[in-house]
């Protein structure tokens, strides 16, 4: 929890910043890598505090203003976000070569760490990476200069044992100081007795033991293992749920959206062509589809009600394609329908475009950034492909024009991450 978090960021920030302790003939101005002061700083915690509307709800706590609050209790979550989320596309251009991609090497390595099911080939691309950013930070940062000694410090070694302790004790987020965190937390809360604190929380401690421990010999005193569905809600299977609010009457759907619709059946095995093709047929809409790793993917039909600032976007998912490879899209609005004699429950998704190629490889696959496609170019997919919600940040470079819309993707920390090719590197 610490390393990852507080450790790095205190280090790398510092760095970065020019506020890490110097020898006097070494100062920050001469370092290529000191860039983020003055107003380049102030714009890049700007941008940071920008990303909130667009991080959904079920991410937590958003990172805040970094310029403005680094030095007023910035959260562990909040630095994890900000370091393994935001970061690699809002340093891009700012942070030289080979700073930068000596930094991504580190993020591709965490977001395989804070996984809770990690793969042996990811493992391995992990323990790579994690070994090529200590070797490459003596490199370009101490230069084995006695001055610099006090960069190297124990938080940048721990980093080799990460990955072999995966093998020996599980997936760090399984073992990490977040569940304790949150118990001291929740007793801390239970708290009635000021004049007697530590008895009162000490009492409060035994209390929860022997409830758990009664629970846990009589399971049935616990909560149900299924609670009630929400009135109106419709369990899918799975752990798929759809969630109101529904339109009370069918409403035609537009033409882009049902010629989707009849590309989507066509392509099924049991389709037989009998379907016209003029049809456009009324549709009833949900809002909401509630997804088995707990979280609620929304959509666009009523998020586009709020104002930005009062909304926590949910509705962009990541999916399974035909191919089987990952893909992004916005959801217009979710829908069940007949076909044959199968209730179909779909969704209608705006596409974002295949991820920028060269930010991908530049990045070491950290900074993922996608084109949206339009209203014109949707989709309609079963919702038993969608895996999660993620967050689609907008931005703009250099090379992209004013009329285009660009967003880069952050995964919410402890889901399985995307795999995309074009970020890894050949290594035996």
């Amino acid at each position: 929890m610490h390393l990852g978090t507080f450790n790095l960021a205190d280090l790398l920030l510092s760095l970065w910043r020019g506020g890490i302790d110097h020898d006097s003939d070494d100062p920050p101005s001469s370092w290529p890598w000191a860039v983020l002061h003055g107003k380049i700083w102030d714009t890049h915690g700007s941008a940071v505090a920008a990303a909130t509307p667009f991080l959904p709800g079920s991410f937590d706590r958003p990172p805040r203003n970094i310029a403005e609050k680094i030095n007023s209790g910035y959260k562990a979550w909040e630095w994890l976000l900000y370091l393994y989320g935001l970061a690699p596309a809002l340093l891009y251009g700012i942070l030289p070569e080979p700073y930068y991609s000596h930094f991504c090497k580190l993020v591709r390595a965490m977001h395989i760490i804070h996984q809770y099911h990690i793969r042996a080939d990811d493992l391995k691309l992990a323990g790579h990476f994690l070994k090529t950013f200590v070797q490459e930070f003596e490199q370009i940062y101490y230069q084995q200069r006695v001055g610099r000694l006090h960069f190297c410090r124990q938080s940048v070694h721990a980093l080799l044992h990460l990955a072999p302790e995966v093998t020996r004790i599980g997936p760090p987020i399984c073992s990490s100081q977040w569940t304790m965190e949150r118990t001291i937390g929740n007793l801390g809360e239970e708290i009635r007795q000021p004049s007697n604190p530590y008895a009162n929380l000490s009492q409060r401690g035994l209390l929860q033991c022997q409830v758990n421990a009664l629970m846990g010999m009589i399971p049935d005193l616990g909560p149900p293992a299924c609670p009630s569905l929400p009135r109106g809600a419709i369990d899918l299977g799975q752990g798929y749920t759809l969630l109101r609010a529904q339109d009370r009457y069918g409403r035609l759907m537009r033409p882009q959206e049902a010629n989707a619709l009849l590309q989507y059946l066509g392509s099924r095995v049991d389709d037989d062509g009998s379907v016209n093709g003029n049809w456009c047929p009324k549709v009833t809409r949900w809002a909401r589809l509630c997804l088995p790793n707990g979280q609620v993917a929304r959509s666009r039909w009523k998020e586009a009600l709020k104002p930005l600032g009062k909304l926590r976007t949910a509705r962009n998912v990541k999916f399974t394609t035909d191919s089987g490879i990952a893909g992004f899209g916005e959801v217009l609005y979710y829908f069940r329908c007949k076909h044959h004699s199968n209730i179909l429950s779909l969704a209608v998704l705006a596409a974002y475009s295949e991820p920028d190629v060269e930010l991908l490889a530049a990045s070491h696959g950290t900074f993922i950034s996608c084109k949206h496609l339009g209203d014109d170019k949707v989709h309609v997919i079963d919702v038993f492909r969608i895996q999660s919600v993620v967050a689609m940040v907008p931005h703009m470079l250099e090379k992209h024009s004013e009329e285009d819309r660009f967003y880069f993707l952050v995964e919410r920390p402890g889901l399985d991450v995307v795999r995309l090719g074009g970020g890894e590197e050949i290594f035996t």
